[in-house]
């Protein structure tokens, strides 16, 4: 049989846990008869006299488990300075418990964090590429448009540039994405300058044609008279040969002599015809189809006969009065 040594502090405080389970099943209180027999003035007692220390009894009835939680601590206490390791261990063992509960929760919250983080990037990349798509097209529909009117090199460029991006990280892909917008943006801006400025060269043009026609049409309206007629002639003559006052008296008289200034005169001997006399009057076909009736293609082709024939109108004049042709 193996003996079991008792610690010295062992026993008083067995005997005070144990007491409230002696005073509960009446093992150590005495009857009646016995407290008559042991206290001669028992029996002599009231009933009455004896209930308060019934009442202080259970009130150490009470203070009983009260008193056996702490004879627990003492034990407890005894205990780990018998074993100092094993209390240190579990003590060890607990607070790794409970230290690793907040590791966990931290695990966690970082999986939970990165989930969220992952489905960030996806979306963001996807937006990306799909603006990235979009340039692409549209920077392709603006280069066929704008070529042959804008230097091209840089859009080219940029949607070369940007055409890799589903192999590109998403943030070379947004920042090529805004470079090929920028450049498209630009590129259309300077086709409509080019097509804006043709269309105003165009208008400009078409103005002037008109303000041309309209003028030839009073011009002509104008030389349907004599006096018209002399007008146009001595503004074409300046403008177009540099002949004066002196040379346009010359040029008067020449032709008032010919035709008197009249468009529709002709020579019913010679067949010459016009203002000029041309003779036939087919040559002035050659300023126009209309040198029957239009009197400006008649001092047209009048002025110029005389600027190759005589150099000026005088000479011309010079030349009819002694022979009386030119």
């Amino acid at each position: 049989m193996r003996l079991v040594r008792r610690h010295p502090l062992a026993e008083p405080w067995e005997n005070m846990l144990n007491a409230p389970d002696r005073a509960a099943s009446g093992g150590t209180r005495s009857t009646d008869s016995t407290r008559s027999a042991l206290d001669p003035l028992a029996a002599t007692v009231p009933a009455a006299s004896l209930r308060p220390r019934r009442r202080r009894s259970k009130g150490r009835e009470a203070i009983a488990p009260i008193a056996a939680f702490a004879a627990a601590g003492l034990l407890v206490s005894i205990a780990t300075f018998a074993h100092p390791a094993t209390a240190s261990a579990q003590t060890v063992s607990v607070g790794t418990t409970i230290a690793s509960s907040p590791a966990a929760t931290v695990s966690a919250g970082d999986d939970s964090g990165s989930d969220a983080s992952t489905r960030l990037f996806e979306t963001t990349r996807a937006q990306a590429d799909a603006r990235a798509a979009k340039i692409v097209a549209t920077a392709g529909s603006v280069l066929g448009s704008v070529k042959g009117k804008v230097d091209t090199a840089p859009l080219v460029s940029s949607i070369a540039a940007l055409a890799n991006y589903p192999y590109l990280d998403t943030t070379t892909v947004q920042t090529l994405t805004t470079t090929a917008q920028a450049v498209t943006t630009t590129a259309q801006a300077q086709a409509a300058a080019v097509d804006k400025a043709a269309a105003d060269a165009a208008a400009a043009a078409a103005a002037a044609a008109a303000a041309a026609a309209q003028a030839a049409a009073d011009a002509q309206a104008l030389s349907a008279t004599p006096d018209g007629a002399r007008s146009v002639a001595a503004q074409m003559a300046a403008d177009q040969y540099g002949w004066g006052s002196d040379q346009f008296q010359c040029l008067d008289s020449l032709w008032t002599k010919e035709s008197g200034w009249n468009y529709q005169a002709e020579n019913a001997g010679s067949g010459a015809y016009g203002i000029a006399q041309s003779l036939p009057g087919s040559k002035m076909a050659s300023v126009a189809d209309d040198w029957a009736t239009n009197a400006i293609t008649q001092i047209t082709w009048g002025l110029d006969y005389i600027a190759r024939g005589y150099g000026t109108p005088c000479s011309a004049w010079s030349h009819s009065q002694s022979v009386n042709w030119y």
